[in-house]
């Protein structure tokens, strides 16, 4: 089991930028797929990014281009590169590595 915490999430106005960050301990860090998630008040947890354990990406259509998903093995740290944000980003963000380990979630505000 990969225990999980998240840092990065803020406020911030439209078209800026932000790094969440996703810091692992225990094993399987780097045999894991990964991924970003993102959830509103009374919708379903979705996911925005992903990485294989080969390294292979994938994107929601709706950060594609603006978001870049990333993973360090030797720091056990994973990453979601946020930029030109829109008021509709805004949402608690999650990390998830394999099918069990999430972490603990990070607000992220879009406003003027």
């Amino acid at each position: 089991q990969v225990h999980l915490v998240e840092s990065g999430g803020g406020l911030v106005q439209p078209g800026g930028s932000l790094r969440l960050s996703c810091a692992a301990s225990g094993s399987g860090f780097g045999t894991s797929a990964i991924g970003w998630y993102r959830q509103t008040p009374g919708k379903e947890r979705e996911l925005i990014a992903g990485m294989s354990i080969l390294g292979d990406t994938n994107y929601a259509d709706s950060v594609k281009g603006r978001f870049t998903i990333s993973r360090d093995k030797v720091k056990k740290t994973m990453y979601l590169q946020m930029s030109n944000l829109r008021l509709e980003d805004t949402a608690v963000y999650y990390c998830r590595v394999g099918v069990m380990s999430w972490g603990q979630g990070t607000q992220v505000t879009v406003s003027s």
